[in-house]
């Protein structure tokens, strides 16, 4: 009698066990869930990017992405550098749309191509990225994005909002008072996690991180298999 309680006991305290795992399995999930949402959908409503994509890997290509890029920046630099509101750098590159795409084409032909030239303003899907200690978690974001030719070489990205792509970066590390810009249009949770900085927190940022960026990956991958079937 006391081996068959004891074995109910156990079948009891094992079942309890495995219920309250799933149920803090569940609540975990659906908190890390609504958590990534929330973090990129208000990161993808702060920054624009700037994307500048070659039409192939080649050394040739690759280079003409990056003087399509200099000049670009060269013309866009004095336009955008004092903007401190994400619906004024939007207007500017509205309004000088034909005046980037032209600046990509003249480029081109001096490098003796005849590559075609797409410039879009919209939402665009990117992978982690990062530049210089600055690093922005996959997802969809607000992108001038210049394609060059079949656009199937490798990308250059920056952010365009706040004005990140006029810093030089070949150090590794953003300025602080490039910082400071990015905080004035970040939370204090959403700059925790594109600049690594750690406070006192039950959850590293590193963690928080990883939490959105597997979500957004997840998010991504479904949609475009949906897209596709």
């Amino acid at each position: 009698m006391k081996i068959l309680n004891w074995i109910k006991r156990e079948k009891f305290i094992l079942l309890s066990s495995i219920i309250l795992g799933i149920i803090i399995t569940g609540i975990f999930i659906n908190y890390s869930k609504q958590y990534s949402d929330a973090i990129q959908t208000s990161l993808s409503k702060s920054v624009i990017r700037f994307h500048v994509i070659a039409n192939s890997d080649s050394d040739e290509d690759q280079d003409i992405k990056k003087e399509v890029r200099d000049a670009i920046l060269q013309e866009m630099t004095p336009l955008l550098s004092t903007s401190n509101k994400i619906d004024i750098t939007r207007n500017i590159i509205i309004q000088n749309m034909d005046k980037i795409k032209e600046i990509a084409e003249n480029v081109i032909k001096e490098r003796g191509k005849d590559y075609s030239v797409e410039v879009s303003l919209g939402p665009a899907v990117f992978p982690t990225k990062q530049y210089g200690d600055i690093v922005f978690p996959t997802g969809e974001y607000e992108a001038l994005k210049v394609s060059i030719g079949e656009a199937k070489g490798k990308n250059w990205w920056c952010v365009m909002f706040p004005p990140l792509c006029f810093v030089d970066v070949t150090h590794g590390i953003v300025p602080q008072e490039n910082k400071e810009d990015l905080k004035k249009v970040l939370n204090e949770e959403e700059y925790k996690l594109v600049t690594g900085v750690s406070y006192e927190d039950n959850i590293p940022v590193k963690v928080k991180f990883k939490i959105v960026e597997w979500w957004q990956e997840r998010k991504i991958n479904k949609k475009h298999q949906l897209v596709k079937e």
